[in-house]
């Protein structure tokens, strides 16, 4: 059950704090008041879209809470979000929206997303808008509303997996078949590409290892001048001496007196390891070179395989590894074409298997649609009685369809108006009115089946007036003693049922326009029953006639 309702800076609504009851709550007020406002701060802290245009003039965020109770633990929602309630089932739902459009979105003090909050708000509380009724128009719905009336999740869930695996079979035969001329084609186009490839025996790495050898032989001069003059500086010639023959004439030079001293032991002793070292170096330089043979026609080599690859490259991929990935899929497929005869005889097998079970699936959700069908009907012919629809009869019809991934059946609600008149489409005979109630009376019965605590009808009324405004009002005082439920309305005789009365009323001050939501008692209760009955003159009698119907609503509520 929703207990407080606080906003700050929604639209013309500075700060509100709506404190609900149980049972019947309504809200009403003049056009423009503000009513439509309580309702969108509602949606915005369940999660629903919201626009900056929300936030009140000059303010930089609008913040709205919800404080519920008696919310079970076991609700899946707060599960899967990893959301506790407190002691006595207590759960506070926040959200801060700014105008730069970030949100901040709180659970029991836990930061959620958006589509968290959604999720959690849910399956607490249900707004039916006064547009709902035009859903009932969608045909596409009412099969929609079957199922969740039948609880077909596992028999739809059933029928939705036989039908992806036939849908994901027929898209394999037809990406298999293809007219002579053009398989032809294509087998010429891959048998090119592959042939092409498997002559260039590419090797994963070699274009590294061919740039780094291209860059070699390029510099081919430079490198043996290179390390033919460190070999020259390092081992001499029979000219002059190297630093290796150097180093070793210092070393003699110092042998004989390494021992006098420790200074000149360890003078001695590097001396020694540097002349080794540069021994290392002339070797390694010496066979460097004669590792080293440049031949222009290897060059041409490398040039010639370098352009190959950056040819193919431009074709098949921008790698080596890319074309040889290419080159598989290309045998991949034309294995697939050349096999194609063979794959379709066992695709088509498949598939008649799959048809065959989707048929089967299909079968059983049209049998629970229709177990189904049969107790809407009779609930929804019920509820419309109550709702003063005596000669309304109400039948869902079946049609059967090709299948479709909501399954093969065509569900369209039927009624007729009067009597002797043949059911035909809601769409083509129901009036605003008529659908209003046929609305109220579906969602009255679907609520019965759902575990939210908390009903919100957003002017669900219009087009209602007189003795179907009463049972209207009758109808959802039967539903708030299971159900919270809070209407804005612009009807008397819903406003007077209700157990709790709101109005929502629009001032200025200091130049600004602002609403405030105040409960109010019998007296203030009559006066705006008498307002919304008569308009802006409030008379005696008018007064006298709302203090009547707030009587006859208690003495009603008294019986249910």
């Amino acid at each position: 059950m929703l207990d407080v309702l606080h906003i700050e800076n929604i639209a013309v609504i500075e700060e509100a704090d709506i404190l609900f009851r149980p049972g019947f709550n309504a809200l009403t007020g003049e056009t423009g008041a503000g009513k439509s406002i309580v309702i969108d701060a509602m949606g915005a802290v369940l999660g629903g879209r919201t626009s900056r245009e929300l936030i009140r003039t000059g303010a930089e965020k609008a913040f709205v809470s919800a404080a519920f109770s008696g919310v079970s633990e076991t609700m899946e929602s707060l599960a899967e979000n990893g959301v506790a309630v407190e002691d006595g089932g207590e759960l506070l739902l926040q959200r801060e929206i700014y105008a730069d459009g970030k949100n901040v979105c709180r659970v029991n003090g836990r930061p959620v997303t958006v589509g968290q909050l959604r999720r959690i708000g849910g399956d607490l509380l249900n707004i039916h808008g006064q547009h709902d009724g035009q859903q009932l128009l969608d045909e596409e719905q009412h099969g929609v509303y079957l199922d969740r009336f039948g609880r077909t999740e596992a028999e739809l869930s059933a029928y939705r997996a036989a039908y992806e695996t036939m849908s994901s079979l027929r898209a394999q035969i037809r990406a298999l078949q293809m007219d002579e001329a053009e398989k032809a084609r294509r087998v010429d186009s891959l048998r090119f590409q592959i042939d092409e490839l498997e002559r260039a025996e590419l090797v994963p790495g070699e274009e590294e290892e061919l740039t780094a050898q291209r860059n070699l032989l390029r510099n081919g001069e430079k490198y043996i001048s290179a390390l033919s003059g460190a070999d020259w500086c390092l081992s001499g010639d029979d000219s002059a001496s190297g630093a290796v023959t150097q180093l070793r004439e210092a070393e003699e030079a110092l042998y004989g007196i390494r021992t006098l001293s420790d200074d000149l032991a360890e003078l001695y002793k590097r001396l020694e390891e540097l002349r080794c070292e540069a021994y290392d170096l002339a070797e390694t330089v010496r066979d460097k070179r004669a590792e080293f043979d440049f031949s222009p026609a290897e060059l041409d080599a490398v040039e010639s395989r370098a352009d190959t690859l950056y040819r193919l490259k431009k074709k098949y991929g921008a790698t080596v590894e890319d074309m040889l990935a290419y080159l598989e899929k290309c045998r991949t497929e034309l294995d697939a074409i050349e096999t194609a005869d063979d794959t379709l005889i066992l695709l088509e097998r498949k598939l008649k298997q799959a048809e065959a079970d989707v048929k089967a699936a299909g079968a059983v959700l049209t049998a629970a649609r229709k177990a189904a069908a049969k107790t809407l009907e009779v609930r929804i012919q019920t509820e419309l009685q109550e709702l003063d629809m005596h000669k309304v009869r109400f039948c869902i019809a079946f049609t059967e369809k090709e299948p479709a991934p909501d399954g093969c059946d065509e569900i369209r609600f039927l009624m007729s108006a009067n009597v002797g008149e043949d059911l035909r489409p809601i769409a083509k005979i129901a009036s605003g009115g008529e659908l209003a109630r046929i609305m109220l009376a579906l969602k009255n019965v679907l609520a019965e089946q759902e575990a939210i605590g908390t009903l919100v009808f957003d002017e669900v009324d219009t087009g209602v007036s007189g003795r179907a405004a009463q049972k209207v009002a009758e109808k959802l005082a039967q539903v708030s003693r299971r159900k919270q439920v809070l209407c804005v309305t612009h009807l008397p005789q819903l406003a007077a049922m209700a157990d709790v009365h709101f109005s929502v009323e629009k001032g200025e001050e200091k130049g600004r326009t602002y609403t405030r939501v105040v409960e109010l008692d019998r007296d203030r209760r009559k006066a705006e029953l008498a307002r919304i009955t008569g308009g802006a003159k409030v008379t005696e009698a008018l007064l006298e006639s709302a203090g009547e119907l707030l009587d006859e609503a208690e003495a009603y509520r008294k019986t249910i």
